[in-house]
């Protein structure tokens, strides 16, 4: 997609100046394992969520009825067009909020930009993606901070506000509870086969609409049914934040794969080759707590695919989630209930 308005950045094609795309840039799970362990324990008792738990946001108490939900999330380009990926940066950093259950009131931009490399009016574009994103979301971008680097880089730090009582963790989930996707997976592999140029025109386009689109109103459905427990896939993959969730709360989970909604083309490019390095990196961790029953080794690659701006996974109890998804559907939000908490544990999943 590109913007109407943009003039010089028409021709720019941002995925070639990057070495990897998106969230499949993160720092492997295995080796960020290894960096968290170090952390020393949070003591402070005004601190709700902290990074202990692998959770989507941080949450501090202000008093018994407010606290503050925070995040920062940033990334390379997951597309070539610099006002999309303005756009897409901003959806995927205001995501963690509405998995918390929070409201985001206003955000600070982080760039890191090439300016040796590529033209400023490049960055005009990108800020005004995010600008329009952040419009849409009822928030203003209050200022940030840039540097100079080799590759573009964008993204935010997002403030919101919950209520104590109404924070929905990843570390809520309960046996029996039915698992709700909110969006459909395969943004990385697709991200992968345009730079490739492999990708039609309209896998593209329906990639990107996935990556634009908000989670706001996904969250607020949610906070209006029996809410246990609530993540949003991103660069870890489906199965790796499900996992997270899973370990969080002291269960193990199944998922169906035939109900997993995907974007059109994605199995035929995971066949071309288009498979990111952080996709085969989320497999291979995945290799510990995932029994991937009969999947071919590409269907195993498309659960563990790593998203930018992917959807809600949300658990609640089945009758809920049959409500809530009503609810998606009659506001046009693709989703489904793709499994279940089997019962307690220590984070397996498994793929039927």
């Amino acid at each position: 997609m590109t913007s109407p308005e943009s003039g010089r950045a028409e021709a720019v094609k941002l995925t070639r100046f990057t070495h990897g795309l998106g969230c499949a840039c993160k720092i492997r799970p295995a080796d960020l394992e290894k960096v968290l362990a170090g952390l020393p324990p949070v003591t402070d008792p005004n601190v709700l969520v902290g990074a202990e738990k692998r959770d989507d946001a941080a949450v501090y108490k202000i008093n018994d009825d407010l606290a503050i939900v925070q995040t920062v999330d940033f990334f390379t380009p997951v597309v070539d067009d610099p006002y999309t990926f303005g756009a897409i940066a901003a959806a995927n950093s205001l995501s963690d909020v509405y998995a918390m259950g929070g409201q985001a009131s206003f955000a600070l931009n982080i760039a890191a930009f090439p300016v040796n490399r590529l033209p400023l009016d490049v960055l005009n574009e990108i800020v005004r993606g995010a600008s329009d994103k952040a419009a849409e979301a009822g928030i203003s971008i209050l200022g940030g901070h840039s540097i100079e680097d080799n590759e573009p880089k964008f993204g935010m730090v997002v403030t919101g506000f919950v209520n104590p009582r109404s924070i929905v963790s990843n570390a809520g989930a309960r046996p029996g509870d039915a698992l709700v996707l909110t969006k459909p997976v395969g943004t990385g592999i697709i991200s992968t086969a345009t730079k490739m140029g492999l990708a039609k025109e309209e896998t593209i386009r329906e990639a990107e609409k996935v990556m634009m689109t908000l989670n706001k109103v996904s969250s607020e459905l949610m906070l209006r049914r029996k809410v246990n427990a609530c993540t949003d896939i991103t660069g870890f993959g489906l199965v790796g934040h499900l996992h997270e969730m899973a370990a969080a709360s002291g269960v193990d989970a199944s998922i169906e794969y035939h109900r997993i909604p995907f974007i059109s083309e994605v199995l035929s490019l995971a066949l071309a080759g288009a498979i990111p390095g952080g996709t085969k990196a989320n497999y291979n961790f995945a290799l510990q707590w995932t029994d991937f029953g009969q999947l071919t080794r590409i269907e195993k690659y498309l659960v563990c695919d790593a998203q930018s701006s992917g959807g809600l996974l949300v658990s609640l109890p089945a009758h809920e989630a049959e409500i809530y998804i009503a609810a998606l559907h009659e506001n046009d939000i693709r989703s489904s209930v793709i499994g279940y908490i089997t019962g307690k544990g220590t984070g397996l999943i498994s793929v039927v």
